[in-house]
């Protein structure tokens, strides 16, 4: 039995690629010098697969920004306005995820997505009508030659061509069907190098097949693939899915002719029961992921091993392979010095997986698996109880009513007390919540967490900083301000340190999108507060202007859905308790005098199942209730925000209203205000402020560009219920950029409000 890993993360243990990459925008260094960290990388990548007897080790899973990006520039899917700027190679990928703005042009990035069901954000390519879709990049042959070139034998990875179609934009009057032919000519064009290359095997990752598929969607799919796999000669085909099955398509793909099925056996529900009804080709190899990609805790061999005996009765040929791409979870364990011995027993990173995987192939080599010592010393962590559980959160989860879940009185009501007493002016101008954290903040912030400072000290440079913060703001002319959020390092992890029943890591970074990676927190336990988090530095801020002050506040199920969760209780129950967390939050800030209280909900859509007719049973009949949960109880005059960014909303705008806040934020600018019709048709109750620039480019919006998108918005939305703000925190941004750009924004606010009636 041989073991296999769908791709790698690519940052580097200690993020070298990250700040690498960002020292490049910064001219520090040179491409010569990015490149170098890059080839590093992918060589410290790959030899460590190959130290833990991965026989299928993955390349072109690397990429300086995102795989997708990788791949629409391999297959020439680069707009025009791109290519004017007469950059070079690196270059024009990059302004194509980042935007640009100098003496070559303006330009703006391409949209950004959440990557399926993952905190993963993919770049979103545009096919135009004029777009030539054929094989004009050489990456992927390039990673194969230069692990080649080290010894080790690769499979390339590609994203699969259906996918690739599903998740890219088109842009003008021509659909799929128009690219079908040209797309399937350079996928096999793709084969035929590589066989001529002589590469044993070709992974293309089809995630979007394990989505709801239409009879069209289907016709697609054996369209396109029985011409690619004509070409393939000598290579064989992996047919890569993960993220759940694929019960629309699964008779249809096992009767392609594919050398290898990737299946998914932890998140696809339906896949063991796919493959005993349906049987599995003698003449193809499973490729079966059974080692979760997704999440942190070890694997249970005992739930493992039946598993693969009970597959090996209908298939003859065997790989055990991760679940999707390790991607999603931290490089490894070894640098957790400050996690004790106890816990990390019980976790598994990237590095832990690739062993995990070693050992299976192990146990499932000899007659008795069970006798096997790896087999043993596995079965003993799950013998005994594994997290911490707290009697008083159980019992205030159980003792819930249907009230504890609705604000009185109703929206409309709410409205005109609020209009009334908050007395702000039409379009309503404020920022998402955070601002640059500079390199001085994070010393701040570090220097206390290594005890080099004091509490005091700490505390006086934040509130020095706080101080700064809303004389910036007041300059500027805003009509609600913030603090900053200088004392967080994230929105996820602060809120985590300071409730009970996480735990954390010290150097578990992953990869959000490009340069920006986090680190989830680890839910070990039940969770509760034992202190107010947020109100001293809320209060302060406050007592610093007559204007009023947002609270800031992370929401319940961002929280559990930007953490790695527990196996052993439903999310719904996990969600809840922390819910009942903020929501004492809320009420302290409430009490504290706080008017605003903005509870961020950016991770809402990232967890909605894949399937639609999961959607309510598994996910939004507890999600949104959880978000209700933590505002019901406060007056009508307090006025609840939140904030969503970088998912498509249109399918659940309605469950997104149902959360009953007074006002939310949506990211918007980088997809050209498309949530903005769909408000409008939907009649959105609740008063909204789509981004009016996209924050995670360096471009700096002119007051003309943002009056005409408050402008297209007037069109769709009553003045009385539209604000005006960026679509995202600053956090990542520095000053330079962002201070002319909230100056322009307010200056189009201001313009803008001379003309409406009011």
């Amino acid at each position: 039995m041989k073991t296999s890993v769908i791709g790698y993360p690519r940052v580097g243990i200690f993020r070298e690629l990250k700040f690498s990459t960002e020292k490049y925008f910064k001219n520090i260094i040179t491409k010569e010098e990015l490149r170098s960290t890059a080839f590093s990388l992918k060589e410290t990548h790959w030899k460590v697969q190959k130290n833990n007897g991965i026989d299928f080790i993955t390349s072109n899973d690397f990429s300086f920004y995102d795989n997708v990006l990788d791949t629409a520039v391999l297959l020439n899917v680069v707009p025009s306005r791109y290519k004017q700027l007469k950059l070079d190679a690196l270059d024009e990928y990059f302004v194509m995820a980042r935007g640009y703005q100098g003496e070559k042009g303006d330009v703006k990035a391409l949209s950004m997505k959440k990557w399926f069901n993952t905190n993963y954000h993919y770049i979103v390519p545009e096919i135009d009508d004029d777009t030539e879709i054929s094989l004009a990049g050489t990456k992927p042959f390039d990673e194969y030659m230069e692990a080649k070139n080290l010894g080790i034998e690769t499979k390339p990875t590609i994203i699969g061509a259906f996918t690739f179609l599903i998740v890219a934009k088109f842009t003008g009057g021509k659909t799929v069907e128009d690219f079908i032919n040209d797309i399937a000519q350079a996928y096999s064009d793709i084969l035929r190098k590589f066989s001529e290359m002589g590469t044993k095997w070709v992974q293309f990752e089809e995630p979007a097949l394990v989505m709801d598929l239409s009879e069209e969607d289907l016709i697609l799919i054996k369209k396109i693939y029985s011409s690619i796999l004509s070409a393939k000669g000598s290579a064989k085909v992996l047919l890569q899915t993960y993220f759940g099955d694929i019960r629309d398509c699964y008779s249809e793909v096992v009767a392609m002719p594919f050398d290898g099925i990737g299946l998914d056996f932890v998140e696809g529900k339906k896949t063991l029961e796919l493959v005993k009804y349906f049987g599995f080709p003698e003449d193809k190899t499973l490729f079966a992921g059974i080692v979760n990609g997704k999440n942190i805790w070890r694997n249970n061999y005992f739930n493992t091993v039946n598993l693969i005996g009970e597959l090996g009765r209908y298939c003859r040929n065997i790989v055990l392979n991760t679940s999707c791409s390790l991607l999603h979870v931290p490089y490894t364990l070894k640098n957790e010095s400050s996690l004790s011995a106890e816990y990390k027993k019980h976790l598994a990173f990237a590095e832990e997986k690739l062993k995990e995987l070693s050992e299976l192939k192990v146990i499932l080599s000899v007659n008795n698996p069970l006798s096997t010592n790896e087999y043993i010393e596995n079965q003993k962590l799950f013998n005994g109880a594994r997290y911490r559980q707290n009697e008083n959160v159980r019992k205030a989860i159980s003792a819930l009513s249907q009230e504890d879940f609705i604000r009185h009185p109703n929206f409309e009501e709410r409205e005109k007390i609020q209009k009334a007493e908050l007395n702000l002016p039409p379009l309503p101008t404020t920022t998402i919540g955070s601002f640059p954290q500079t390199a001085e903040v994070k010393a701040n912030r570090s220097d206390y967490k290594k005890g080099n400072i004091s509490f005091e000290e700490y505390t006086a440079f934040n509130r020095k900083k706080i101080s700064e913060c809303i004389a910036l703001q007041e300059k500027i002319g805003f009509d609600v301000l913030v603090h900053g959020e200088f004392e967080r390092n994230d929105m996820v992890e602060y809120f985590a340190e300071n409730l009970d029943g996480f735990l954390f890591t010290e150097k578990g970074w992953v990869q959000s999108y490009g340069t920006r990676c986090v680190k989830p927190p680890i839910i070990w336990g039940d969770i509760s507060r034992s202190k107010p988090i947020t109100v001293d530095y809320s209060v302060y801020a406050q007592s610093l202007t007559s204007k009023y002050v947002k609270g800031m506040l992370t929401g319940p199920v961002t929280i559990l859905n930007w953490s790695f969760p527990r196996e052993d209780i439903s999310l719904k129950d996990c969600a809840f308790q922390i819910a009942l967390a903020i929501r004492d939050e809320v009420l302290d800030l409430e009490a504290s005098g706080i008017k605003i209280i903005q509870i961020d909900e950016a991770a809402l859509r990232e967890k909605l199942p894949l399937r639609k007719s999961d959607w309510h049973s598994e996910y939004l009949d507890w999600a949104i209730p959880a978000f209700r949960l933590v505002h019901s109880g406060v007056k009508p005059e307090t006025q609840i925000h939140t904030h969503m960014c970088y998912s498509e909303f249109a399918d659940i705008i309605k469950d997104i209203d149902n959360m009953d806040a007074d006002v939310i934020t949506f990211e918007a600018a980088r997809s050209d205000l498309s949530i903005v019709e769909t408000l409008k048709e939907c009649e959105f109750k609740t008063e909204v402020g789509p981004g009016v620039y996209d924050i995670h480019s360096p471009r700096i919006p002119s007051v003309s560009e943002i009056k005409e998108a408050l402008l297209k918005m007037l069109e769709k939305i009553p003045k009385e219920k539209l604000w005006v703000n960026p679509d995202c925190g600053l956090k990542t941004r520095g000053n330079e950029e962002i201070i002319p750009s909230l100056e322009n924004l307010v200056a189009a606010a201001r313009d803008i409000r001379k003309g409406l009636s009011v």
